[in-house]
């Protein structure tokens, strides 16, 4: 039997195959290409394509540890306040208690700001206060914005622990896990790539990693540290590190928040804030960015502050002129308010903290909680007041 086909025929038999093959052979679009890529990341145009380690973020030094009149707090804004102001890197220290991990400035007895699992967990934006904070659903309501945790594990806790709780605030399928570890700065994905992918939170911890839990990364492999709890000039020397890791391919962050001795223990100096936070003069951000900028011959990654919004926003303007952007804020950051104010005004606004009653035969729970503080502080020990 003899077959006929004819062109059109013939010319189907050799496309479908063809096709088939092209196929196969065409590289396969991720998600990321597939999806719009971002074109503002933390704020700026201009950060989208620079790498994490190129970076410079302003963080939160025990970013929980918020309240007034209390030598045991470093901060006067609520986490949403802070985050909303500008803050990219939220410190804090944890401690076991009763089977749980609790945010705690040196001891649970002294400051307790409630659970790490209240802080994570999705919540509300509207009615914090400063013990219970939704950081995934911030995160989810700023799609556009990378986020730095540090853990201070200070009980030595085991990151499975920390595992559980960050699954269940659905934070793990958000966090970055690099593909190896340590990361010189260099070798950091960018911003957008990040904010692309969905992983856009970065978490640090100071010991206890490892890589059972990939995205729980070691800090000091990855980040050296200046000295803390200075209580006369800043310097850019190395203090804490891995041992085993070079710093000069690390990132790093600077502990710029200064101290003065109460009872010989140190404490926030609230009446140098204005000055510690300032963009230029004597002992402030902006000297010890540009001195360790010119020791390093790059500048900081992270600016641990204190009470961030004392000098107007200045810590921000330090933040911007390293990453080579504008500080054009779409709102006024937080200011000091009265003291007059009730004590439920200072869980979303900040007031100094040297200005409570003080009236013979007055005195308000912040102030007798400070006395607390400090002689709680002579018994635990100056190196657990980080």
């Amino acid at each position: 039997m003899r077959l006929s086909l004819t062109t059109r025929q013939l010319t189907s038999l050799f496309l479908v195959p063809l096709s088939a093959l092209c196929a196969l052979g065409a590289p396969q679009r991720t998600n990321s290409e597939i999806s719009r890529r971002a074109t503002v990341c933390n704020g700026h145009v201009e950060l989208c394509n620079k790498s994490f380690g190129s970076v410079s973020f302003v963080g939160a030094h025990d970013s929980y540890a918020i309240g007034v009149n209390s030598l045991a707090v470093n901060q006067d804004q609520n986490i949403t306040t802070q985050l909303d102001d500008g803050i990219r890197m939220l410190q804090m220290q944890a401690h076991g208690q009763d089977g749980d991990i609790r945010l705690c400035h040196t001891s649970c007895s002294l400051y307790d700001g409630g659970t790490l699992g209240d802080f994570l967990k999705q919540g509300t934006l509207s009615d914090h206060t400063p013990h219970s904070f939704g950081l995934r659903t911030w995160l989810d309501a700023n799609p556009n914005e990378v986020l730095s945790l540090l853990i201070v594990n200070i009980d030595s806790l085991p990151v499975a622990q920390y595992d559980q709780i960050f699954k269940s605030a659905g934070l793990d399928a958000i966090s970055f896990a690099p593909e190896s570890t340590p990361l010189s700065a260099n070798s950091w994905p960018t911003l957008g790539s990040m904010i692309d992918s969905g992983k856009r939170l970065v978490t640090f911890m100071d010991h206890g990693a490892d890589a059972s839990v990939p995205y729980i990364i070691d800090e000091f492999s990855n980040v050296w540290e200046t000295e803390f709890n200075v209580v006369d000039a800043f310097d850019c020397n190395i203090n804490r590190t891995n041992q085993n890791v070079d710093p000069t391919g690390q990132m790093y962050l600077i502990n710029h928040f200064l101290d003065k001795l109460v009872f010989n223990q140190p404490v926030p100096f609230i009446e140098k804030l204005n000055e510690t936070n300032a963009s230029s003069g004597n002992g402030s951000l902006a000297e010890q960015v540009d001195n360790c900028t010119a020791q390093h011959s790059k500048p900081p990654n992270f600016l641990l502050v204190d009470f961030y919004e004392f000098g107007g926003g200045s810590v921000f303007d330090v933040a911007a002129r390293i990453n080579g952007v504008q500080n054009s804020p779409t709102k006024p950051i937080a200011t000091p308010v009265s003291s007059a104010s009730s004590s439920s005004s200072a869980q979303t606004t900040s007031r100094p903290l040297n200005a409570g009653a003080s009236t013979f035969g007055v005195v308000s729970y912040e102030l007798a909680f400070s006395l607390i503080s400090a002689l709680a502080a002579v018994v635990a020990g100056p190196s657990l007041l980080l």
